[in-house]
């Protein structure tokens, strides 16, 4: 049987000290393994517009936060960015959390958690970054961003930047347990 070898890197600080090295690790696999669904998590757009000049050639989808997600109507990322984006070849996703939603909203009344939680914090054992690439994901394949059939590579991080990358076999949100990650490009160290 033959071995695929790839490198793990695995960065001492979490962040968006991390982004550059993340987008160039990604394209390097992306370009080796011909993956051509790119999901990319932005919440004000800073990362999105430097993975734009990383990934020119390629049209990622860029996904942000909720719109009200820390505040009621508020959308985090400028309508002058979203276009800008757009403009650049950019599809941008706003769309209800796979590991939020009603759940969440059922935590902050109840103050219990829910099913959507438990999930979200197993995948936060290996980094913020691995929870939100898996997140991302599933939300590009809900909203037909993203064929589930074909591999993706998907990059995400903790609070700002990108510090995480995973090349994944998507699914839907209904089939969560049908999406594997097949392998880790690079991701923080955890304390």
């Amino acid at each position: 049987m033959a071995e695929i070898c790839t490198q793990t890197i695995y960065f001492e600080q979490q962040g968006k000290i991390n982004t550059e090295r993340t987008l160039k690790t990604a394209l390097k696999r992306i370009q080796e393994l011909r993956i051509e669904q790119i999901v990319i998590a932005s919440t004000g757009g800073d990362t999105a517009l430097e993975a734009m000049d990383i990934f020119k050639d390629y049209n990622p989808i860029i996904v942000t936060h909720s719109t009200g997600f820390n505040n009621p109507n508020e959308q985090e990322m400028p309508e002058k960015t979203r276009k800008t984006l757009e403009d650049l070849g950019a599809t941008v996703l706003t769309s209800l959390h796979s590991f939020g939603g009603i759940g969440r909203a059922v935590r902050k009344k109840f103050k219990t958690y829910q099913l959507e939680d438990i999930i979200a914090n197993t995948l936060r054992i290996l980094g913020e970054g691995m929870k939100v690439c898996c997140e991302i994901t599933l939300m590009a394949a809900d909203a037909g961003f993203i064929n589930i059939e074909k591999e993706t590579v998907s990059i995400g991080g903790t609070a700002r930047g990108a510090d995480t990358a995973l090349v994944l076999k998507p699914a839907n949100t209904q089939n969560f347990f049908e999406l594997k990650i097949k392998e880790i490009l690079c991701k923080p160290r955890m304390d």
